[in-house]
């Protein structure tokens, strides 16, 4: 029978007579046209709630279940306090066989109507089913907790995916903490105060207004320690990760990569807290209307599209659910998905200064057996590097006391030779930032060109992909860039490298 979830607000006449057209088809078991006047309902009245509940579920029977969902995400939005949409969610993963995702979900129901007899029963079913072992040995006692754990432990070291389509993505813990994260001293604390503790104390978070389920994007150039940095926020929050990685995201045939996304944030949705980390952002949130070739494009506005759409669930349903994306070219990134609620907050994770180089140095040599290494002199000696350069230095500079041991059977330390060695050796050293800089300039700069047109010569300037607002959201990177740029820095780079390697 076709529930009524209950009208928060009188709802549009005649949308409210294509509600009942629907109800009577959907007793008749003709579900396709049912759905055909809650469609025809939502049209002329976007907020009828009960609109797409009662769409959802012709949707569920029809198991058309990605449909279904998205519009209880709606439902949810519009009466938060509604236990019908969960019980529905619930429902469908029950029907999935997904024992632990039911279960989550008729907690939720009852969360919302402790009275629900609906969700009890349902909820003393699904108990019912998880009092089994799956260890393998037999018939036994086993608690629903327990069954989460395995099932998460099992989840943690598999992922599945078939024919372009994600059915289940590893997730894991993180030991790193903060302490681990070199310099950025701002921007751990920014970190602390507005997604750990959101994490941890949401109810606080609630009490003062402030919104939970932050999008945030973490921008800066390559090697910076984007990634190291969200290791470091899910380690401090205890929170599961789920990397959300392109290649495994963007599919050639057509709809698997929505399926994809929402698959992800499905996952996420039934392990919190969760951080879901996109990297690479703007390879997948990258500018509608952008050019290109028109059916790439057109996939590509299809993707972002449901970016939106899971980001919107998210900011609807945001508890345990923290959405993070990383980038080395924030103005490649559709503005859509840059607006408050979705990912509004940014972050720049700068380069390393000389203090930071200098630790850097330490912490990447600290696991070699070392002797009489100047830090500082390696910090002068590589100015201008990110930490992955930094890394690389080190692990080369160990494969020469590695390579002596074995062919000598004799231990001998990592020494400033070593070091130096390979920061003489162009092939094996160098700052990747360098050619980083200069090839994003023309993206961010504006510069002055010369023409003839109709024999006279016209200066003409052509602005970089940044508007106004990116280049003061964005004004850390802009200036980094502009700076690291300029002829004076360049030569002063030069310059300082080269006595540190040779000199001093």
């Amino acid at each position: 029978m076709v529930g009524e979830p209950g009208e928060k607000k009188e709802a549009n006449p005649e949308a409210k007579e294509h509600w009942r057209k629907g109800n009577s088809l959907f007793e008749a078991s003709k579900f396709s046209e049912a759905i055909a006047e809650f469609t025809e309902a939502i049209r002329i009245d976007p907020e009828y709630s009960d609109a797409y509940f009662n769409r959802a579920l012709a949707e569920r029977i029809s198991h058309d279940y990605n449909s279904a969902k998205a519009d209880l995400q709606k439902v949810m939005e519009l009466e938060p306090k509604s236990p019908d949409a969960p019980l529905l969610y619930g429902d469908m993963a029950e029907a999935s066989n997904d024992l632990v995702g039911a279960k989550y979900w008729y907690e939720k129901s009852l969360s919302i109507d402790p009275n629900y007899s609906e969700a009890k029963n349902r909820l003393e079913h699904i108990d019912s089913l998880m009092h089994v072992d799956l260890s393998g040995t037999g018939p036994g006692p086993s608690t629903g907790g327990q069954l989460q754990k395995q099932v998460q432990k099992q989840e943690e070291e598999t992922e599945v995916i078939e024919e372009g389509q994600i059915k289940k993505l590893a997730f894991y813990k993180s030991n790193t903490k903060f302490d681990a994260v070199i310099g950025l001293n701002k921007v751990k604390t920014y970190l602390h105060d507005n997604v750990v503790l959101a994490i941890q104390h949401p109810e606080l978070f609630k009490k003062y207004g402030k919104e939970l389920g932050l999008g945030l994007l973490l921008y800066g150039p390559p090697g910076t320690g984007k990634t190291h940095t969200v290791n470091a926020i899910a380690g401090e929050a205890g929170a599961n990760v789920i990397v959300a990685q392109i290649n495994q995201i963007v599919d050639m045939y057509t709809g698997n990569t929505e399926k994809n996304l929402h698959a992800i944030f499905e996952q996420a949705r039934k392990n919190p807290p969760c951080i879901i980390f996109f990297d690479e952002l703007d390879a997948l949130g990258v500018k509608r209307g952008g050019g290109g070739g028109g059916d790439n494009n057109s996939s590509m506005r299809l993707a972002v599209n449901q970016f939106l759409v899971e980001m919107n669930g998210v900011q609807a349903n945001p508890e345990g659910i923290f959405v993070i994306g990383a980038t080395n070219q924030p103005w490649d990134i559709d503005p859509a998905l840059k607006r408050s609620g979705r990912f509004g907050d940014s972050v720049y994770i700068a380069p390393p200064n000389y203090r930071d180089r200098k630790a850097l140095f330490d912490l990447y040599t600290k696991n070699k057996p070392r002797a009489g290494l100047r830090y500082g002199r390696l910090s002068r000696a590589t100015m201008g590097y990110s930490p992955a350069d930094i890394k690389r230095i080190c692990d080369k500079a160990a494969m020469r006391p590695l390579l002596h041991e074995y062919q000598y059977k004799k231990e001998r330390m990592l020494t400033m030779a070593d070091m130096m060695a390979v920061l003489k050796d162009k092939d094996s050293s160098g700052s990747s930032l360098d050619e980083w800089y200069s090839m994003v300039k023309k993206d961010v700069i504006s510069k002055t060109e010369t023409q003839i047109v109709d024999g006279k010569k016209q200066e003409i300037v052509k602005e970089g992909k940044l508007d106004a607002q990116e280049k003061i959201l964005y004004k850390a990177m802009v200036k980094d860039i502009k700076k690291n740029t300029s002829p004076t820095r360049i030569r002063i780079k030069k310059l300082m490298r080269w006595f540190a390697v040779h000199f001093f």
